[in-house]
C-alpha cells in the first residue's frame, strides 16, 4: 500500500470516529433535554398535588372555622371521636360504669330516697356521689395521656402538628362525654322512679311540695356533673404529668383520697385546732372540690330540710372553687403533655 493511500485511509477512519463521536453526543444532548423535560414535568405534577393538598386542607378549615381555630376543632374532635371508641373497647371502663349504676340504684332502692321523695333522694346519694365519683374518673382518666405515651401515639400525633391544646381538648372532650353520660344518667333513671317509689305520707324532709320538686333533683344531677367534669380535668393532669404508670396510679390514687377525705380532714383539724379561722370557713370549703360540691347541692338543690334553711357557705364562692380547679387542672395538662417546640429547638 502506498504512502497516499495510507494517508486517504486514515483520513477516512478519522472522520468516521468524528461521526459517531457527533451521533452520541447528539444522543446525549436529547436524553439530556429528555432527562430534564420529564424532571420538569415530575416538578409540575409534584406542585399540582401539593396545591390540592393544600386546597384540600384550605376547605377543611373553611368548613369547620377560620385559620388556626378550624384546625385546632377539627383536630380536637378527631381526638375526642377516637377516645370515645377506645372508651368503647375497654371491657374494664364499661364494667365499672355498670357497677356505678347498679350501686345507685341500690342505694335509691334501700335507702329513704326511693320511698321520701327528692330531696331524701338527694340526701340518700349525695355523699355516695362525692366518693365515687372520683374513683370512677380516675378510672377513666389516669392512663388516658399516659397510654398514648408509652406505646408511641403520642409521638405519631406529634408528627402531624397537633397542637397541644387540641390534643388534651379533645381527650378531655372524649373522656368527659362517656364519663358524664354514665353519672347523668344513671342518675335521672332513678330519679324517674321516685314518683311511683314516694309513700303515701311523705316524711319530715317532704312536708311542703315545692321545697320537693323534681326542678331541685335535676339541680343536684347538673351539679353532679359538673363535680364529675372537674375530677375528670384533674385526673388528666395527672396522666398528663406522670411518665410511667406506677407515677399515675399513685397520684391518681392521693387525688381521690385528699378529695373524698383528705382535704376536708384538713379543714376540720384546722378549724378545731384554731390554726384556721372561723371567719375565712366559706372561702376554705371553696377550695375543696368535694366541699364546694356539697355546699352548692344543700344550698340549691335541698334548700330548706325539716322547715330551717340550710347554711352551706357562699355558693358564689362555691362554684368559683369549682371553675378554679377545672381552668386550672387543664392548664397543667396542656403544659406537662410535651415540651413546646421552640424548648426542642434550643
Amino acid at each position: 500500500m502506498s504512502e497516499t493511500d495510507a494517508d486517504d485511509a486514515s483520513t477516512e477512519e478519522t472522520a468516521a470516529a468524528d461521526e459517531r463521536a457527533a451521533a452520541d453526543g447528539t444522543k446525549a444532548v436529547g436524553d439530556g433535554r429528555v432527562d430534564a423535560v420529564a424532571s420538569e414535568s415530575e416538578t409540575v405534577s409534584e406542585r399540582e398535588r401539593r396545591g390540592d393538598r393544600d386546597r384540600d386542607r384550605d376547605d377543611v378549615d373553611s368548613a369547620v372555622g377560620d385559620g388556626g381555630l378550624g384546625r385546632l376543632q377539627t383536630d380536637l374532635f378527631v381526638v375526642a371521636t377516637r377516645e370515645l371508641r377506645t372508651i368503647a373497647r375497654t371491657p374494664a371502663l364499661l364494667a365499672l360504669s355498670a357497677a356505678f349504676a347498679l350501686s345507685v340504684g341500690g342505694v335509691a332502692w334501700a335507702g329513704t330516697g326511693g320511698g321520701g321523695g327528692f330531696v331524701p333522694l338527694t340526701l340518700d346519694l349525695l355523699t355516695f356521689v362525692e366518693v365515687l365519683v372520683p374513683l370512677l374518673a380516675v378510672a377513666f382518666g389516669y392512663r388516658s395521656i399516659l397510654g398514648d405515651r408509652q406505646t408511641g401515639e403520642l409521638d405519631v400525633l406529634r408528627t402531624y402538628d397537633v397542637p397541644r391544646l387540641s390534643y388534651v381538648g379533645g381527650v378531655y372532650l372524649g373522656r368527659a362525654l362517656a364519663l358524664v353520660a354514665v353519672v347523668v344518667a344513671t342518675l335521672f333513671v332513678v330519679g324517674l322512679f321516685v314518683p311511683f317509689l314516694t309513700a303515701d305520707i311523705p316524711t319530715f324532709l317532704a312536708i311542703n311540695a315545692a321545697a320537693d320538686s323534681g326542678v331541685r333533683y335535676v339541680r343536684f344531677v347538673v351539679l353532679a356533673a359538673a363535680f364529675t367534669l372537674v375530677v375528670l380535668a384533674a385526673t388528666i393532669a395527672i396522666s398528663a404529668a406522670a411518665r410511667t404508670v406506677r407515677t399515675a396510679f399513685a397520684l391518681a390514687a392521693a387525688l381521690a383520697l385528699a378529695l373524698v377525705l383528705g382535704i376536708d380532714t384538713a379543714l376540720v383539724a384546722g378549724l378545731a385546732s384554731g390554726v384556721l379561722p372561723e371567719s375565712g370557713l366559706a372561702a376554705l370549703l371553696a377550695m375543696s372540690p368535694n366541699s364546694a360540691f356539697r355546699g352548692l347541692v344543700l344550698s340549691t338543690a335541698v334548700g330548706v330540710v325539716g322547715g330551717a334553711e340550710v347554711n352551706a357557705g357562699a355558693p358564689l364562692l362555691n362554684g368559683v372553687g369549682l371553675l378554679v380547679w377545672l381552668i386550672g387542672s387543664l392548664a397543667v395538662a396542656v403544659w406537662r403533655v410535651w415540651p413546646a417546640v421552640e424548648a426542642l429547638e434550643e
